[in-house]
């Protein structure tokens, strides 16, 4: 299953919010989260693959709080959440429609 450059390029600059609400069984935005350095990051609470997740959101970057690991991009995002390898990430992407 082959992935063109544009849909990769795609995916890396899909903001991690938008991605995190797609693939996520539930997430919400902390409205009480107030961000130190970049006025733009958001803290999201998750439950995905019967995990909870707490991630902060800039951007396409994402940091998990609670693992303290972090990345960019959607596909890094589903790896990370899902401890998938790049084919199922990108196969779970395609089904969702991303």
């Amino acid at each position: 299953m082959a992935v063109d450059s544009s849909t990769l390029a795609r995916w890396r600059s899909l903001d991690a919010a938008h991605c995190l609400g797609t693939v996520a069984d539930y997430a919400k935005k902390d409205l009480t989260f107030k961000a130190r350095a970049n006025p733009h990051t958001t803290r999201w609470h998750a439950h995905v693959a019967g995990h909870d997740v707490e991630l902060l959101c800039t951007g396409p970057k994402f940091w998990d709080t609670r693992a303290e690991r972090g990345g960019g991009g959607a596909v890094d995002l589903v790896v990370h959440l899902f401890n998938l390898d790049f084919k199922r990430a990108v196969r779970l992407l395609r089904d969702k429609g991303l």
